[in-house]
């Protein structure tokens, strides 16, 4: 490392600084350009093998400054190439819109809000839209107001005309105000379930004569029903008296005979 650090440098002593000649590089005719590192300004499909190129997407250009202008801002292209067939991409700046224009090697995504916000559109003409939608919207809110309004007025008149017909015909007498309350379906179906459970049980308690079968009084079912007590024994007082287990003979079950003593 410390060789790269020198500041003197060794000139050999046959060195003739006259001899050295100085040439000028040719003059690029075409624009300027120059290597710079840039990320890909936009979502890209390559038209070559159709791969997509994805925005952000970082990239070593090649930058060029062309003869274009939008008003005094210059105009640049760039030059890439697909990271798949090596082809080359080219897009330039767009000051006007303020976003990059894809010349020639891709084709860029679609995107909505980037064709809404390119569609122009005079003063004149976004005035006129939003009186048009103003006016459509006040109109179709009025209608619907308008429907409901007579939906309900509707209402009313039947309930009142129906209120009206009933006061006129118990006026009359024609028919009782109880008449005229519609019966409900559900008590009429629960008054016939009722009676065809009580005419079942009714058939069957009774015998094939005709009889109806006795049932038990409440009393005396009750009075059945109730355990039977028995009478508490008494339990004899503790004793602390030891007791004595006899010791059982097991010479009989080894086959051992005992011998009979002599008097």
């Amino acid at each position: 490392m410390s060789e790269r650090k020198v500041l003197t440098k060794y000139y050999p002593p046959d060195f003739d600084p006259s001899k050295i000649t100085r040439t000028r590089k040719p003059k690029d005719a075409g624009p300027k350009s120059q290597t710079v590192r840039l990320m890909a300004p936009f979502s890209m499909k390559c038209v070559s093998c159709g791969e997509f190129i994805y925005k952000g997407r970082k990239f070593n250009a090649r930058k060029e400054t062309t003869d274009e202008k939008y008003y005094a801002i210059q105009i640049f292209r760039f030059y890439i190439r697909c990271t798949r067939c090596s082809s080359t991409i080219t897009f330039k700046t767009d000051p006007k819109h303020m976003d990059y224009e894809c010349e020639r090697g891709a084709k860029r995504n679609f995107e909505p809000w980037r064709e809404s916000k390119l569609a122009e559109e005079t003063e004149e003409e976004r005035l006129d839209r939003l009186e048009r939608e103003e006016a459509e919207r006040d109109a179709m809110a009025e209608l619907e107001t308008k429907t409901l309004d007579a939906k309900t007025e509707m209402a009313i008149a039947d309930a009142l005309d129906e209120i009206r017909t009933r006061n006129a015909r118990i006026e009359r007498g024609e028919v009782s105000a109880e008449a005229l309350v519609a019966p409900d379906p559900l008590e009429a179906e629960r008054k016939r379930q009722d009676e065809e459970d009580a005419e079942a049980a009714r058939k069957a308690f009774e015998t094939s004569s005709g009889e109806k079968v006795r049932r038990l009084d409440d009393e005396a079912f009750v009075e059945s029903s109730k355990p039977v007590e028995e009478p508490a024994v008494a339990m004899p007082p503790p004793t602390f008296k030891r007791n004595v287990k006899k010791k059982k003979d097991l010479s009989s079950a080894l086959g051992i005979k005992k011998k009979s003593s002599l008097v």
